[in-house]
């Protein structure tokens, strides 16, 4: 499959351009970006790839497309690529609004086109696994979920931390998601987003219930502090409590295996659980979360 790279920030660069060069089954054919020396900077060090300055013409000549640009920029993109006939290897969150999501979704339905949204730790092999061993096992009661990372610690260095959209949106909108593609294929999807309340900085705290009968609790955080940084999830029910696995997959591997999960969408018709439908439900719950925030 020839696929094409929106993007040349730190995603791109760390994650998306290094996976998609060592996937076995995909041909990344160009690179396109916002910036186009910063393209030509990127597809330089990744073979001398070719860059495209009319993204409509990388549409043309690929089958698919693998999007790492911010959020407000991906969706219109993607359901312009969806319309000329290209699959969809999206980052997450899908859109930041849900009107945007929303286009995206109509789009790929329209096209019949694939889609895949990268939520990291759903193509980490103990996660996914984990994942799917407790939606079979059913009879939950409740789970909680800790997100806490130190991405605006003052001492922090991360390339992320002078991302305009984190700045504005904070952990709600960048790792909650991750929170969420966890939770609700095991929950089940979110009924109502019953408590979001402030904590300190961008830290936020959810309580949502779910279709299933379960109730759960997230917090969401990008200022904490380094020691107290990290990713859980606990869930209690008839079986007892089982809590997340740890993971040390990095982002590149994760990518890989959400690119062998595009090929098969492609090939089956198949839609894949973390698809543009899926993205655009966790932007919904999100955008719920937001109103009862900014109300």
């Amino acid at each position: 499959m020839r696929i094409g790279l929106l993007g040349t920030g730190p995603w791109a660069e760390m994650a998306y351009a290094p996976a998609l060069s060592a996937h076995e089954e995909l041909d990344l054919v160009g690179v396109w970006g916002r910036r186009p020396e910063a393209a030509k900077e990127l597809a330089d060090r990744h073979g001398g790839l070719p860059v495209y300055e009319d993204v409509d013409a990388l549409f043309a000549d690929v089958d698919a497309v693998a999007v790492a640009l911010p959020p407000a920029v991906q969706a219109p993109l993607a359901a312009r690529a969806a319309r000329a006939g290209c699959h969809l290897l999206l980052d997450k969150p899908l859109s930041m609004t849900v009107e945007d999501g929303r286009a995206v979704v109509a789009a790929v339905e329209e096209a019949g086109v694939a889609s895949v949204v990268f939520f990291t730790a759903r193509f980490q092999t103990a996660i996914e696994a984990w994942v799917t061993e407790q939606a079979a096992a059913g009879g939950w009661f409740t789970g909680r979920a800790e997100w806490l990372g130190s991405l605006f610690d003052e001492a922090g260095d991360s390339p992320f931390a002078a991302s305009p959209w984190r700045r504005e949106k904070g952990a709600l909108w960048d790792v909650g998601p991750h929170a969420l593609s966890v939770l609700l294929p095991v929950l089940g999807d979110v009924e109502k987003v019953a408590a979001a309340v402030r904590g300190p900085k961008d830290t936020v705290h959810l309580v949502l219930l779910h279709t299933g009968g379960a109730s759960s609790t997230l917090t969401l955080s990008l200022t904490a502090p380094p020691a107290a940084s990290g990713a859980t999830a606990e869930l209690r029910g008839r079986t007892g409590t089982t809590v997340l696995p740890a993971s040390d997959e990095g982002a590149v591997p994760a990518l890989i295996r959400a690119g062998d999960a595009l090929l098969a969408a492609a090939r089956t018709g198949r839609p894949h659980p973390c698809d543009a439908a899926f993205g655009l439900r966790v932007t919904e719950v999100l955008a719920a979360a937001e109103e009862q925030l900014t109300g």
